[in-house]
């Protein structure tokens, strides 16, 4: 059984508590902290989305449709579906000369409170643009009519039912997350993601590394090492199409910059890039809980592995150590990375 990682206290005892299990691992594969089960396949889901997207820059697609630094990290992204993350994939589906037919991730109201009341009040019909996956599959859209472009295909035919595991476009992006992580996908567990792709069961210890590699390069061929460094750099540089309004990654990255590369997953899979240190860390809660405890046991690894100043360590202490309040603001416990948690992580580095 996985440890407990994650308590969260009322009245001065525990009163729920949440296993789960974390790898912290280099690029070429030295764990540096392993915490429970590591080598358990676990689905990657959208913590793996900056893995997908390689190859939006490697097939020339990110420069052939010129795209800036927030249409990047939104193709990164499981986005709010606020009004400047519908905008940009609407903007880049049109530079591919697309539209939202052409998306095949389905439609789900946004995940922000603010952005549901206000596509509620507009008319406007919900779509799959408000999908928190639209930027990633907008991206792999333009990589499909890249590939379109040199088999004389047209593009609009040639993505129609690129989701598909057999498709060329979607064998282009599995090879890709196949590479990074070093794990054998032909021989991995396979389901459906929310959005309709494959998505893969891999161990945490294989995904923690592919992080790795996103954070140093190693490991990455010289067209996939360059790509990551470029979707990281957006990424730093406009935090707010990872995630946003309020969200946990969009937070720390906006805090923290190109320090920290975070992406959540679902079903409590959270994954990171840390390039000083030069490592990965990846994260598996045993009751697929994200935001009470996938967000504290990742906030206590960059605690951590991360050199912070003071405010920077207090701010990650909120995070790591988040006070619980009722209806009235009443403080009536916390949500806490638990002492084994925070005694199993290594020491910072000098």
């Amino acid at each position: 059984m996985n440890p407990v990682l994650v308590e969260a206290t009322r009245g001065g005892i525990v009163e729920s508590a949440h296993c789960g299990a974390l790898a912290v691992v280099d690029a070429r594969g030295t764990a540096v902290c392993t915490i429970g089960d590591s080598a358990r396949p676990v689905f990657a889901r959208s913590a793996v989305k900056v893995l997908q997207a390689l190859p939006l820059v490697t097939s020339g697609a990110a420069d052939a449709f010129a795209f800036t630094d927030e249409e990047l990290a939104l193709a990164c992204a499981s986005h709010n579906g606020e009004a400047r993350h519908v905008a940009t994939a609407a903007g880049v589906l049109a530079k591919a000369g697309l539209d939202v037919s052409a998306l095949e991730c389905g439609a789900h109201w946004p995940q922000h409170e603010v952005a549901q009341r206000e596509l509620a009040a507009s008319g406007v019909p919900l779509s799959a643009l408000h999908n928190n996956c639209s930027g990633k599959h907008a991206g792999f859209l333009c990589v499909g009519c890249v590939m379109a472009r040199a088999l004389g295909r047209d593009a609009r035919e040639f993505v129609r039912g690129y989701v598909k595991p057999e498709h060329p476009l979607m064998r282009e992006i599995t090879a890709s997350l196949q590479d990074a992580t070093g794990c054998d996908l032909s021989r991995a567990p396979m389901g459906i993601d929310g959005c309709s792709i494959p998505t893969f069961g891999i161990p945490l210890q294989q995904l923690a590394q592919a992080f790795a590699k996103v954070a140093t390069g190693v490991g990455l061929s010289a067209d996939r090492a360059a790509a990551a460094a470029r979707l990281r750099g957006a990424v730093a540089r406009a935090p707010y199409f990872v995630a946003g309004t309020g969200r946990f990654d969009t937070r720390v990255m906006q805090r923290l910059g190109g320090r920290v590369f975070c992406k959540v997953g679902a079903e409590g899979v959270f994954c990171a890039a840390l390039p000083e240190p030069g490592l990965g860390v990846a994260i598996k809660i045993d009751d697929g809980n994200n935001a009470r405890a996938a967000e504290v046991v990742m906030a206590a690894a960059i605690e951590a592995l991360v050199r912070l100043d003071d405010d920077e360590r207090v701010f990650m202490r909120g995070l790591s150590d988040v006070p619980l309040n009722n209806w009235n603001g009443i403080r009536v416990g916390e949500l806490r990375a638990s002492a084994a948690l925070r005694e199993a992580m290594p020491p910072m580095q000098s």
